[in-house]
């Protein structure tokens, strides 16, 4: 089995030296050092009855909570690599992606599962963590991430951020999602108390507001989605609220809007504000500090490249480009994953050195960036999102940004249906702004004024009701689909 990692070990001490020291806050409950780890004893001992192999990894399926924490801790203690799925997967994805990482035994805080038809599967040695990739547009990726490689990632995050004994930290995302490496396992290792945020509350913007401002929070981390509930422009200026104890506001996971950044200096009036750029597969690789000064109307760059952290762009021809000009994205991290499991290993994604040179692999992000003059590298979209329409190569995401650049949109999504004719048609829906007339035809308008024909999306749905998301607060790409094509076809526009 893996040996406990630096992680653990500082865990573990602190119960030790200081076991009355907070570890969670829970609603109303307050769970210490000391009481965290007992809890965690438990996980520890139902491991050991288990007939498992070395390096045999187990399942973990609990819903957030001290006691899914304290699982997760049991398990990391006993040095036993585990695969971590979203909980609200449907039974038969999480049965596939245990299958696919060799969990015969599932555990969850209060119970263990055993999978009778799972062959016991070995892993990488050294393996702790096998988290998965968000499954917007397909089946999720079993990501393996070696212990060494997540506690290189936990000394740089506490350093960095200042996390510590009486630091106070929001946890947001579910308890899958690799944020909570910083979040849960960053803030535990350095003694500081970890503010879990009920998922009942997720989208409640004043019980989210009154939670940070109660329990007074100085590290939020949280895609946009977050903030935009705290101080977007959708929260009504008479329920403004200022966070002053927040010391560090972390935006992560997706793109900010320019007019949700503008409003963070002023509800963060203490905070440093961050850009941090990562993929479940290399773990965080960029930051970028936001310069409260402003100006706040144009994109934010992806930042510097972490301590140990190459980066390169390449071109569609796969030459490497060294100066202003476009790519994709690959990065090679000191916290990184060495390949997928399962079904999608293999795959081309992780790979040798773009320029050739001897090496670890990189991984290619998918994402396309923009290197400016300064040498700043912007995200500009994936390369998953890239159709042909009359010939003409259209990324998804610029037209979805343009829709989203329409005052009164909330959220937005563009769908491409093969079509034998044009290659792909385009269908857009789009949640709008509580109280907005905004309609199908305005938006329409909108687009034409800003996108090339072959671009503007031949309808657009207006919606009233979020979009789904998934468990790592991105919009479900699949769901909408499912919701609003029948056929390949819209239902309406």
């Amino acid at each position: 089995m893996t040996a406990h990692s630096a992680l653990v070990d500082s865990v573990v001490r602190t119960a030790r030296t200081h076991p009355w020291l907070t570890a969670l806050v829970w609603r109303d409950r307050t769970v210490s050092y000391g009481d965290l780890v007992d809890l965690a004893a438990a996980a520890t001992d139902r491991l050991a009855a288990l007939d498992l192999a070395d390096d045999e990894p187990v399942g973990v399926l609990a819903e957030k909570s001290p006691e899914a924490v304290a699982t997760i801790l049991g398990v990391l203690r006993a040095g036993r690599p585990f695969l971590l799925p979203a909980a609200s997967l449907p039974s038969a994805t999480l049965r596939e992606l245990f299958g696919q990482a060799g969990c015969r035994h599932v555990l969850s805080p209060r119970d263990t599962l055993r999978l009778p038809d799972v062959p016991a599967g070995r892993v990488p040695h050294g393996t702790s963590f096998m988290l998965t990739t968000s499954g917007s547009t397909g089946l999720p990726k079993v990501v393996p991430l070696d212990a060494a490689a997540v506690d290189r990632f936990v000394a740089w995050a506490g350093d960095r951020f200042g996390i510590g004994p009486g630091v106070r930290v929001l946890n947001y995302a579910p308890l899958n999602f690799d944020l909570c490496l910083l979040d849960v396992w960053t803030t535990l290792s350095r003694g500081g108390t970890v503010v879990l945020v009920d998922p009942d509350q997720a989208l409640q913007p004043a019980a989210l507001a009154d939670l940070v401002a109660r329990e007074r929070v100085s590290v939020v981390q949280a895609v946009p989605m977050l903030f935009g509930l705290l101080a977007g422009p959708d929260v009504d200026p008479g329920d403004a609220r200022v966070f002053p104890h927040v010391e560090h506001a972390i935006f992560t996971g997706d793109t900010m809007p320019a007019r949700l950044l503008r409003r963070l200096p002023t509800a963060f009036p203490s905070a440093r504000l961050y850009n941090l750029y990562g993929c479940t597969e290399t773990n965080d690789s960029f930051l970028h500090e936001v310069d409260r000064a402003g100006p706040l109307d144009g994109p934010v760059p992806l930042g510097e490249p972490l301590p140990g952290v190459d980066a390169a762009v390449v071109g569609p021809d796969g030459a490497l480009v060294d100066g202003p000009g476009a790519g994709e994205l690959w990065v090679r991290t000191p916290f990184q994953s060495g390949g997928y499991l399962g079904a999608a290993a293999g795959g081309d994604r992780f790979g040798a050195d773009p320029s050739g040179r001897p090496g670890p692999a990189w991984y290619r992000s998918g994402d396309l960036v923009r290197r400016d003059a300064d040498g700043r590298l912007f995200l500009v979209g994936r390369d998953d999102h890239r159709v042909k329409v009359r010939g003409v190569g259209v990324d998804l995401a610029e037209v979805e940004q343009t829709l989203l650049d329409h005052p009164d949109a909330a959220d937005a999504v563009v769908l491409a249906v093969p079509d034998a004719l044009v290659g792909s048609r385009l269908h857009a829906v789009v949640h709008r702004r509580p109280g907005t007339g905004l309609n199908s035809l305005g938006l329409r308008r909108h687009c034409a004024g800003v996108l090339p024909r072959g671009a503007i999306p031949e309808t657009v749905r207006v919606v009233d009701a979020p979009f789904p998301r998934t468990s790592t607060g991105k919009v479900d790409r699949l769901a909408v689909r499912q919701a609003h094509l029948t056929s390949g076809l819209p239902e309406g526009a």
